[in-house]
């Protein structure tokens, strides 16, 4: 349904009926594009929620003996490691695995900082208006004129890098998306009759908010949140590779492409395998992501 249809006092558009969104399922699961990257998706999540069950190899357990053993199929590889080990024989497959939960954690977890943020202060911007909604559209102009990348580079370098931090500063440089969108649906949806009749019957600025305006802007959060999701995945393999990401206790696709990026030469294998992790992991959720953008958009339907 197109976001503004009217509909009944105190009834939302959004719970509004059911057809629209079994076509855009139907839609959806009838994309082999979105398919596809959903099967891939769920797969990188299964193996990460189960990698103590699944990883071969303690992912920190060092063998000097073992160090660049080659994958499976080339010469000199065992089956013991089938994607080789690194410079101080730790298991590849084993550290991708146990690397994917770090990533699917920190891509999930920042996007839940900004979408709380940035929806929150949509809200507010677009309902009220004024003086707030122009100092805080103005706070959106500044973040983003500052290159993402290399505000959470700062912060990260400031904080220290852990786990926790890397979160944090991701997820506080991602909001403004969430605002501009909200703000504009908001802007569009106060005008409505259901709306309009809300606040005829005295219904709080807090109540329309949650009640009439926050589920008309589902579909576009949903669609903003799985593509932030890769974003932040990508910055997190970034910030490990230049070393200042989550810190040395847990392995990660990012560090472990920076560990292997000396050895090219001698052992592919090292930065070859975590970029691949990270290329199939991102172009799940960017199929994903796209897909579901056009079926959840009423002018493509």
């Amino acid at each position: 349904m197109a976001i503004g249809t009217l509909a009944r006092p105190g009834v939302t558009t959004a719970a509004l009926p059911d057809t629209d969104r079994s076509r855009a399922w139907r839609k959806l699961i009838g994309n082999p594009a979105a398919v596809a990257g959903t099967v891939i998706l769920l797969f990188v999540i299964a193996v990460a929620v189960a990698a103590p069950y699944v990883a071969p190899h303690d992912p920190a357990r060092q063998s000097l003996i073992r160090r660049f053993t080659p994958p499976l199929w080339v010469q000199g590889g065992l089956p013991a490691y089938p994607l080789g080990t690194d410079q101080v024989g730790r298991d590849i497959l084993s550290r991708i695995i146990y690397g994917a939960r770090i990533s699917l954690l920190v891509g999930v977890a920042a996007v839940a900082v900004s979408l709380v943020v940035g929806v929150t202060l949509g809200l507010v911007s677009g309902l009220l208006r004024g003086r707030v909604d122009a100092v805080i559209m103005t706070a959106v102009d500044v973040t983003l004129s500052f290159p993402q990348l290399l505000l959470a580079l700062a912060f990260v370098a400031a904080l220290g890098p852990s786990l926790l931090t890397i979160i944090v500063v991701l997820g506080l440089t991602g909001w403004e998306r969430y605002t501009r969108v909200v703000r504009a649906e908001v802007l569009a949806l106060r005008e409505t009759d259901f709306v309009e009749a809300a606040r005829a019957i005295g219904a709080s600025p807090a109540r329309m908010a949650l009640k009439h305006l926050l589920p008309n802007t589902f579909s576009s959060i949903i669609v903003i949140s799985t593509l932030q999701v890769a974003q932040a995945i990508l910055q997190e393999a970034a910030l490990s590779f230049l070393g200042v990401g989550s810190g040395t206790a847990h392995p990660t696709w990012g560090q472990m492409i920076a560990l292997g990026r000396d050895f090219v030469s001698v052992a592919w294998w090292l930065a070859t395998f975590p970029g691949l992790a990270i290329l199939l992991t991102v172009l799940a959720i960017n199929l994903v992501g796209d897909r579901l953008r056009d079926a959840l958009d009423p002018r493509v339907r």
